[in-house]
């Protein structure tokens, strides 16, 4: 079985345990033998202080969430978002629609439109983490000569898309400022999958906008491709 070997959340150098188990239940952290410093401080942590420090896109935080845990939900997270994501679509193509009754939120998912969102969400976040991952691939793995862990990049970028579950409160709780809201979650998220890669690769923030603004821009491209689409195949993915 192969060891498994952990980072240390402030030089990022490896680690071979976050803490060492003595008699009686004695717990001791691990310090680093490169910077001194505690290999994982997080482990001691609240995980509300945790969740904090990543909403603050610390690096530590993302260092101990990537490498330090066994935080396998990025698969459900992913389309818990792009539900969110659908339910905001949805909700702007019939917001003039209005109901007071709260179990009115059940024939939502009874609308073919709304699973229709859903795929075009999905095609562009496709469109997002394909692009990113490719660029990232070519520049780091092909051009720098770098090792490049695609599986682990694309669980990071997933990860970091949480802010989108922040859609559905601002499309509930509507404003006039409703777009300025929908404009600084999108920017946030964007952030935080910049802030994942560099974690992940150890590399200069102008990589990390790079790739993060390449990935916009297929996305955007994604969408107005769809936007583009006949009238007939728009039907087939909105009926």
């Amino acid at each position: 079985m192969e060891k498994e070997v952990f980072r240390c959340v402030e030089c990022n150098e490896k680690a071979a345990e976050l803490h060492r188990d003595y008699s009686n239940g004695i717990l001791k952290i691990t310090i680093c033998e490169s910077c001194q410093k505690p290999v994982d401080k997080y482990i001691e942590y609240d995980p509300v202080i945790i969740l904090i420090d990543a909403i603050l896109c610390k690096t530590q935080a993302f260092r101990h969430i990537l490498f330090n845990t066994s935080l396998n939900i990025h698969w459900k997270l992913c389309v818990f978002c792009l539900l969110c994501e659908a339910y905001l679509r949805w909700s702007l193509l019939h917001g003039s629609e209005q109901s007071s009754d709260p179990a009115d939120i059940i024939r939502y998912t009874k609308e073919w439109e709304f699973y229709g969102m859903f795929g075009l969400a999905a095609l562009e976040l496709s469109a997002f983490c394909g692009s990113v991952l490719w660029f990232l691939w070519v520049w780091v793995g092909c051009i720098q000569g770098g090792a490049v862990e695609l599986s682990l990049l694309l669980k990071a970028l997933l990860l970091s898309c949480y802010g989108k579950v922040l859609l559905i409160p601002a499309v509930i709780w509507e404003h006039d400022y409703s777009p300025l809201c929908l404009g600084l979650i999108k920017l946030f998220v964007l952030t935080s999958n910049s802030q994942a890669i560099r974690v992940i690769l150890n590399s200069s923030r102008r990589l990390s906008l790079m790739a993060v603004c390449l990935g916009l821009l297929s996305e955007t491209c994604a969408a107005q491709v769809c936007k583009q689409l006949p009238s007939s195949i728009q039907d087939m993915l909105t009926f």
